[in-house]
């Protein structure tokens, strides 16, 4: 089974997310900020990571920064999420090593087809 591991402080975005990707058949592991994000990254080693930009203190580029960073997670596969659809954020993301980027409110079946492309 696909382990995702979703990094969102938002709890309604969170858990929203979760259930929706649980009923598609992916386990997910849930962090509400960047260090928990890194923490949780390391600890459960996800097939795929799911990374808001706009977190509390550390930001998801930092966080995200840090993750590929790490010889033991640098591997894994980092889709930014954000509710601004700028090219600049797009630009960010993939300077930090992002492989893709979603917009939010997340299309479900874009989200699906990014997160098969990048964990197959």
């Amino acid at each position: 089974m696909t382990k995702i591991l979703i990094v969102e402080d938002n709890e309604m975005n969170r858990d929203m997310l979760q259930r929706r990707l649980e009923r598609k058949g992916y386990e997910i592991v849930c962090a509400v900020d960047g260090p928990e994000g890194i923490r949780l990254a390391e600890e459960t080693l996800p097939d795929l990571i799911l990374m808001d930009v706009a977190l509390g203190e550390m930001d998801g580029w930092e966080a995200t920064t840090q993750i590929l960073s790490n010889p033991r997670t640098r591997h894994i596969p980092v889709i930014a999420l954000t509710a601004h659809a700028l090219d600049s954020d797009r630009r960010k993301s993939v300077e930090v090593g992002c492989v893709d980027f979603e917009t939010k409110p997340i299309s479900l079946p874009d989200l699906l087809e990014k997160i098969g492309r990048h964990t197959r």
